[in-house]
């Protein structure tokens, strides 16, 4: 009896570690906001693997990365950097905006 709670903590330690393991993995992929324009505007991911945005906004105003497949919607400030973490996508195409200059900050990302 007194074996069980060692072992349901040993088992908890090494699913929490499993679990940092798997978030420190995630593949960062920088985006750049400039000039109202996303670079690159075309991003390839691989199909069921999640993966971050490292968006940086070049721009002196502030711009919202939207995609309404993907459901984010987050404002990046000027001169800022922020993470988005995106889930494991099925395999297809997920368009994206800058709602705030939607006629030139478009892009999209391409799950292979």
């Amino acid at each position: 009896m007194r074996r069980f709670p060692v072992l349901f903590l040993l088992t908890l330690g090494c699913v929490a570690l499993a679990a940092v393991a798997a978030t420190a993995a995630d593949v960062e992929i920088p985006v750049t906001i400039d000039k109202n324009r996303f670079e690159p505007s075309e991003i390839k991911v691989k199909a069921g693997t999640a993966f971050v945005l490292v968006v940086t906004n070049k721009d002196a105003t502030p711009e919202e990365f939207e995609s309404k497949e993907l459901r984010i919607e987050k404002v990046i400030p000027a001169g800022k950097t922020m993470k988005i973490r995106v889930r494991a996508l099925k395999p297809g195409t997920y368009p994206f905006v800058g709602e705030y200059h939607e006629a030139t900050a478009k892009g999209r990302i391409i799950a292979e």
